[in-house]
């Protein structure tokens, strides 16, 4: 069954109103290209923080400048599942935990009428920790459309996130971002930029290494000391960019038929059925992994 994806690369702020405004406008532009999956950014309801790095946005030093926290079941994720109508989307945000106090960098996928699953960020760069807590696993759930998985941004650096997802029956894994350029060194083209080409080689070779369609996010513009790269795009399970926003903000759009790709590319070599887990003891057996990291901050340091 064909099937018609968005993936949306925009610049969302603190303001709510232009956030649901420009939600709805690019929903209108997906569904008038056909799209019945559209994915938003990381930080799309509040915006990201405005820094990374130095802290400038953390709990400990204001919160007037940290995203709104907000609950899944709160009148904010009402308001997109309003906009969303049949529509299935995701979209990042702001979540605010049952202890009141506690916020984790999240996700939720959803229609009108259903969240059909939600996601906290596992992995953490350069001093996110420091306004958000982690979440701690990745899990696919049904959707009417396809098995779906979620990421936020840095995780796609991790081979074993999308592994996991690939391994629960995902089909599609959404990947929304907050991407910045480099902080140093940054190429005047963005698009030259080696923060954009990591960012663009992790999607395809995560799509390519579980054999799933990859379905990637991301800001655009500016936000404080941060400017996004965009390149808001779709890849399929052979690793191929169906459609790519490059630097600028709108969509990327692609019409994917799961079930005939998967039976084409999957037929012969299929990863996740050729996996060895019997020599892979390493990548999982926390004793070892806590002995090489403490070892790994010993030469970063030196």
């Amino acid at each position: 069954m064909a099937l018609t994806v968005a993936s949306v690369s925009a610049n969302f702020t603190r303001d709510l109103d232009q956030n649901y405004t420009l939600i709805e406008q690019l929903l209108e532009d997906a569904r008038a290209q056909g799209a019945q999956l559209v994915t938003f950014p990381e930080a799309a309801i509040g915006g990201y923080l405005s820094s990374l790095g130095n802290h400038d946005d953390t709990v400990a030093t204001t919160k007037r400048s940290l995203p709104p926290a907000i609950r899944i079941d709160g009148p904010e994720i009402r308001r997109v599942q309003e906009l969303a109508g049949d529509t299935i989307v995701t979209i990042g945000f702001c979540e605010l935990g049952d202890d009141g106090e506690t916020r984790y960098n999240a996700a939720v996928c959803l229609d009108g009428t259903t969240v059909y699953g939600s996601y906290r960020k596992v992995h953490q760069p350069l001093g996110e920790h420091m306004s958000y807590s982690a979440g701690s696993e990745y899990c696919a759930f049904d959707t009417p459309l396809a098995r779906v998985g979620m990421q936020i941004c840095y995780d796609k650096a991790f081979p074993e996130a999308a592994r996991m997802l690939a391994l629960d029956g995902a089909e599609i894994i959404v990947s929304m971002s907050a991407w910045p350029a480099a902080r140093t060194a940054a190429a005047e083209n963005l698009q030259d930029d080696r923060w954009t080409y990591r960012f663009n080689q992790f999607d395809i070779a995560r799509a390519l290494d579980n054999q799933v369609f990859w379905m990637a996010s991301n800001q655009s513009g500016t936000f404080g000391s941060l400017r996004y790269v965009g390149n808001a795009k779709i890849v399929d399970p052979g690793g191929n960019v169906l459609d790519t926003t490059l630097l600028g903000a709108g969509l990327a759009v692609a019409e994917i038929d799961v079930d005939g790709t998967f039976r084409s590319m999957r037929g012969g070599m299929f990863h996740l059925r050729d996996r060895r887990p019997d020599v892979y003891g390493p990548v999982t057996d926390a004793a070892s992994d806590s002995a090489q990291a403490n070892r790994w901050r010993e030469l970063a340091h030196a």
